[in-house]
């Protein structure tokens, strides 16, 4: 299946075209010509259900997959050749027909802190309003100080920077790796720890997707897949996969490929931020998702279940 570029030489890529999709779609782009320096690729922007709406909750809005699907569904008629995707953003069970094609090197995956006060997490006052859309944050957050306001946001990068500095919030939280590709990591008070906010499956990597029947593709986003960070997410994702856990819940998960063995950490939380479950377990690379799974099974073993039964039930 080939569109007219296609047949002219030139593969299309396609993306949102929000400004960090775009920077991340050049780091992909950059990277292609570099292992194809004869070949042509050319950027299309894809708009998606997830960029229409900027002001519902990401929860209401469907979750995982609103900023996805359009583009695959051009993937799938063939408008496109390759699509990038914020890792993190993609669902863990893919369309028939398509193929994780690629995962370039992570960036940082830890949540990152801008506050108009200059102030870190531990020094906001009582009562503080930090802003974020992600019910993993809000949970994580609420469970470390339970003293601070958590209230919901919307908007892409530069919004959430401009509201930030704004009366109406003392902080936000961001993803670090996205403020880095755009340039914005000046504008960060604090990077948080990990044991403080574990961040989202996937989050700080790169996905390339692609037709499996495709072969030329294939070939062509091969050398741009970087092997552990397509384990350690492989195992993030896997995870979730097995808890099953939708939108409407949150869970967090971190692999890191440390001394030839993947260590895998993972919670599930009630949105209050009152009950959280957390587990780790490590395994070989090789066995990434299998790692995925077994952390899953114990967690929902040291009492998970419930928490995802009673948020399914209010979905």
């Amino acid at each position: 299946m080939y569109n007219k570029q296609r047949a002219r030489g030139a593969f299309v890529v396609g993306t949102r075209a929000s400004a960090l999709a775009l920077a991340q779609t050049e780091l992909v782009v950059a990277a292609l010509r570099k292992a194809h320096p004869g070949r042509t690729f050319l950027i299309q922007h894809v708009s998606t259900n997830g960029d229409h709406d900027q002001r519902t909750p990401l929860t209401e809005l469907g979750g995982q997959g609103i900023f996805v699907k359009e583009i695959e569904n051009a993937l799938l008629a063939g408008e496109v050749d390759l699509a990038v995707h914020s890792l993190k953003d993609m669902p863990t069970a893919q369309p028939e027909g398509l193929l994780l094609g690629a995962v370039l090197p992570r960036e940082d995956p830890r949540d990152a802190l801008i506050s108009r006060h200059g102030l870190n997490l531990d020094d906001l006052p009582p009562g503080a309003r930090v802003g974020t859309g992600s019910l993993r944050r809000q949970a994580q957050l609420r469970a470390y100080r339970r003293d601070l306001e958590v209230v919901g946001l919307r908007g892409n990068v530069d919004t959430r920077l401009r509201k930030a500095a704004g009366p109406d919030y003392d902080a936000v939280i961001l993803a670090l790796a996205g403020l880095i590709r755009l340039g914005r990591a000046s504008e960060v008070t604090a990077v948080l720890p990990l044991d403080v906010m574990l961040p989202a499956m996937g989050q700080g990597a790169i996905g390339v997707e692609v037709r499996a029947d495709d072969a030329e593709a294939l070939a062509l986003v091969a050398p741009l897949d970087d092997a552990p960070t397509r384990a350690a997410t492989a195992a993030e994702r896997s995870l979730l996969r097995e808890l099953g856990g939708g939108c409407h819940v949150p869970i967090a998960a971190h692999a890191l490929l440390q001394g030839g063995q993947l260590w895998l950490r993972g919670l599930v939380a009630s949105p209050t931020g009152e009950r959280i479950v957390r587990g780790s377990a490590t395994a070989p690379p090789e066995r990434a998702e299998a790692l995925g799974r077994e952390l899953a099974r114990q967690l929902l073993q040291q009492g998970c279940r419930e928490l995802l039964r009673e948020e399914a039930g209010r979905a």
